[in-house]
């Protein structure tokens, strides 16, 4: 919603800053110009990028329109399964998280947190590390450091797309430039015209620049900001778990692990400790 609103915003501002003083919007309306500026654009991005990054590219459209994730609510169900899932570890060993990471469709535990279980990827983080722990992998640092590499691997995969997406920002002013050098140059194949026509006709190249421009600064660039500010919202999920089963595995007690877990949260979505232990106490002894 937010980045409909502020792409409501610049076209407002520049259309309204534009006409209201008396210019005239059928001038800024030049196809050619646009056809040079997009098609040498997307030309370059598909030139400069792999075909993982296009595809993913045109989903990203709708996680920036949705925005993160996952809210106060979901990061309160990833505590919350944390809590059971350690829980039960202390009790009954780790040995004891083995059916619910070998099936987690089917755990009793993940089925009461759906925010967590409808989370593909962030099952996977959680239960490719649950399964090293059954499987008697309990080095704290070993474990740190193959979370760090396995989180960086998808930090980059994540930030691929708006890093493309930014590098065709920069590069549409350059390319707005070519569009109004080639619209000078029609302009001097006709410098025999009247000025009335070599007014509309420099006018009209002067529109490539402007729209080179705006499309970066007012579109391109703010939507590959955007898009890379949601990753790293949701990176934030990763790290949360990581922290949490980091402590869970050197030992700390159930609830001061999730502690450790919580305080990786900004304060926008982080529950207040009052609300985890609440939520703990409404939660099923796990099984």
């Amino acid at each position: 919603m937010l980045i409909i609103i502020g792409i409501v915003v610049v076209i407002a501002s520049v259309v309204g800053g534009y006409a209201i003083p008396g210019g005239h919007l059928a001038v800024l309306f030049q196809p050619f110009e646009f056809m040079i500026i997009f098609g040498a654009a997307i030309g370059a991005f598909v030139t400069g990028n792999t075909k993982t990054i296009i595809s993913g590219t045109g989903k990203s459209f709708g996680r920036m329109m949705k925005g993160p994730k996952h809210a106060r609510d979901g990061y309160v169900e990833l505590l919350s399964a944390l809590y059971l899932i350690f829980k039960l570890a202390r009790a009954k060993g780790n040995l004891a998280l083995e059916a619910h990471v070998e099936k987690p469709e089917e755990s009793d535990i993940f089925a009461q947190f759906p925010a967590v279980q409808d989370d593909h990827h962030a099952m996977l983080f959680i239960c490719d590390y649950l399964r090293l722990l059954t499987m008697g992998s309990d080095n704290p640092h070993e474990l740190e450091a193959l979370m760090d590499m396995d989180l960086e691997s998808h930090h980059e995969e994540e930030h691929a797309v708006a890093t493309a997406l930014t590098s065709m920002s920069d590069g549409m002013p350059a390319l707005g430039i070519v569009a109004a050098v080639l619209g000078v140059i029609h302009t001097m194949g006709s410098i025999t015209e009247p000025p009335e026509v070599l007014g509309h006709l420099i006018g009209a190249a002067l529109v490539g620049t402007f729209a080179g421009i705006l499309l970066s600064y007012g579109f391109v660039g703010p939507l590959a900001a955007a898009l890379g500010n949601i990753i790293s919202a949701d990176s934030r999920f990763y790290v949360c778990i990581k922290a949490g089963i980091l402590a869970h595995v050197a030992g700390h007690p159930p609830a001061i692990a999730v502690e450790f877990a919580r305080k990786t949260l900004s304060t926008d979505i982080r529950p207040s400790f009052y609300e985890l232990e609440e939520a703990f106490e409404n939660m099923p002894a796990p099984a």
